[in-house]
Order: C-alpha cells, then structure tokens, then sequence
C-alpha cells in the first residue's frame, strides 16, 4: 500500500493538503497482465518504442484509478467501492488532488517509479528486484571479455 500526501485548492479555492492511499494486490496485477495481450512487460516495452504518449498517458490514468482506495481501521480491507458498488476512485478522480497526482506522475520519472513501486505488494516488489539483480548480473558474466 502507499499513502500519498497530495496538496492542491479545492473548487472553493481552499488550499487543502490530505493522505490518499493506492494498492494493487497481487490478484490485481495478474489480471492486469493476463488481460493484456502479450502482457504488461510487452505492452509497457511497445508503449516505450514507439514513444506514444497517448497510450502511456491512458496506462497512467488506469493504474491510478485501478490502486485507489481506502484502508479500513483494522487493516483487514482496501476498500475500493462505496456500499452502493461505485468505485470511490471514480469521486476521487473529479479532485483537484488527482489532477495534481497525475501531473506530477507524468512529468516525473522518479516520482512515477515511487508510485508504481508503492502501490505493488512489497513481497512481489521484493521478487522482481531480485529477479532484476540476478539477470543483471548474468548478463554482466555474458558480456564479460574473455581472457585469452
């Protein structure tokens, strides 16, 4: 789960700073990747070669509202509909404090990797960090110069 401090002016132009809160749980990205044809990693790789924006502004747009929610008291739940079945992610984003979230995902690398790093299971994180480590150091012993 992560918790992100946003401050924005509301629509009565009320400075406001308040915690908001982003998960995906594991159940979640596999859907995400299985429901996408070739997968996440492809579907990001291609967005990345043909440099299309509009794709990754749309990919931005539904990892925001797919990761908000809200924590119960007790921990047990993330909460993402209301009582009636609507998605809260869908009040939170007619906010000032989405707009200022998604701006700031998109104008910044960083800041964008502490989201998506943030709102993945800190097991999985953990898993893929690893992985990364384990394929960079293999391919660091592949292209290492051969001793004659």
């Amino acid at each position: 789960m992560f918790k992100k401090t946003i401050s924005y002016t509301d629509y009565n132009g009320k400075q406001r700073t308040e915690d908001f809160t982003f998960n995906l749980s594991k159940a979640e990205l596999l859907e995400m990747n299985l429901s996408t044809e070739g997968g996440m990693e492809a579907f990001l790789q291609k967005i990345i070669a043909e440099e299309d924006v509009r794709k990754l502004v749309e990919l931005f747009k539904d990892v925001i509202i797919r990761a908000y929610g809200e924590k119960s008291v007790d921990g047990k739940y993330f909460v993402k509909t209301d009582e009636n079945g609507r998605r809260l992610a869908d009040k939170f984003a007619q906010t000032e404090a989405y707009s200022e979230l998604f701006c700031e995902l998109a104008t910044d690398d960083k800041a964008a990797a502490e989201f998506i790093n943030g709102i993945i299971p800190q097991a999985l994180a953990e898993e893929v960090s690893a992985e990364i480590a384990a394929n960079t150091a293999r391919d660091n012993v592949i292209d290492a110069p051969k001793s004659v």
